[in-house]
């Protein structure tokens, strides 16, 4: 093999190990949502260059953040088994590294935000990465077993950065849209939680499952199904869903409150992969549904 197909190969490897820092498939999702929040912005389509470049920016942020999480959470990533095979525990990147790429791609996503869309998209996104690698992960994750309910609130920004980007404020229906994924996030955590209790209670951190026993997590996660299903029929009450709209929020939330049960009653290691599984899904359907209804445009 050649010295230039060596060092073609070098550089792939080492944009992958770049790329598995940011979390791709925590990234698309959301980005997937604040994109949906561009979209219910407005009644036709959001401006190309809130488009392009609002999409582009958050996606950015969101890598950094995440790398800046990794950046932190090295050594407790180094003992799970999820997380073992990240770049920062096998050696392959250094914590410099990290922290410049962090530095730069932000940077560049603040700034798209900035110059192209609109200041207020680029300081909400700014605080969410604040929000989310230093007062989540630093601060909330390894002191209070309710780190995910406080910290929840930095996830659930995606959504609201999009309305912003498309209209220049922040309307009571995107701070709906906030409120579903905040009250999403605990029973999606907490069935991951369960089934990686003993690697979270190893790893030194205060999770419910670890600090409050099994039991009153899986009935925590029931009362969140339940409270889920109600916050998501509140855009019915304001208009902004329609029949369609109820139709899915109310199959999507049945069907989690059937898991929550399910975990309450008849626990299982596999029943709680299920769940955590069903809830990317629940997440993703209804969002998407929630963009069919606004285009469908059938008012209850």
């Amino acid at each position: 093999m050649s010295m230039e197909s060596l060092m073609v190969q070098g550089a792939a490897c080492r944009c992958q190990q770049f790329l598995a820092l940011c979390k791709l498939r925590v990234v698309s999702l959301i980005v997937f949502t604040a994109v949906i929040g561009m979209f219910l912005a407005v009644p036709g389509w959001p401006a190309w260059s809130a488009l392009w470049a609002g999409t582009l920016g958050i996606a950015l942020v969101a890598g950094a953040a995440a790398a800046f999480n990794c950046l932190i959470e090295q050594k407790i990533d180094a003992v799970m088994a999820r997380t073992r095979a990240r770049p920062l525990p096998r050696g392959e990147l250094t914590s410099t590294q990290t922290l410049v790429f962090s530095g730069v791609v932000g940077g560049i996503g603040l700034t798209l935000l900035y110059a192209f869309v609109n200041p207020l998209t680029m300081w909400l996104t700014l605080a969410t990465f604040v929000g989310y690698a230093i007062i989540y992960t630093a601060i909330l994750k390894p002191m209070t077993p309710q780190n995910i309910v406080i910290g929840g609130a930095s996830g659930a920004m995606p959504p609201v950065l999009g309305w912003a980007a498309a209209t220049g404020e922040v309307h009571h229906d995107a701070l709906l849209l906030f409120l579903i994924i905040f009250a999403w996030t605990p029973p999606h955590f907490w069935a991951l939680a369960l089934y990686r209790r003993e690697e979270y209670a190893r790893a030194g951190l205060p999770m419910l499952p670890v600090t409050h026993g099994e039991a009153y997590t899986r009935f925590q996660v029931l009362l969140y199904t339940v409270l889920l299903f109600a916050v998501t029929l509140l855009p019915v009450a304001t208009g902004m869903g329609g029949w369609l709209y109820l139709a899915g929020a109310v199959l999507l939330g049945v069907r989690f409150i059937h898991y929550g049960w399910r975990l309450w009653r008849a626990y299982s290691d596999e029943l709680a992969k299920e769940t955590f599984r069903f809830s990317i899904i629940y997440l993703s359907v209804l969002f998407a549904v929630t963009l069919l209804d606004h285009y469908w445009n059938l008012p209850i």
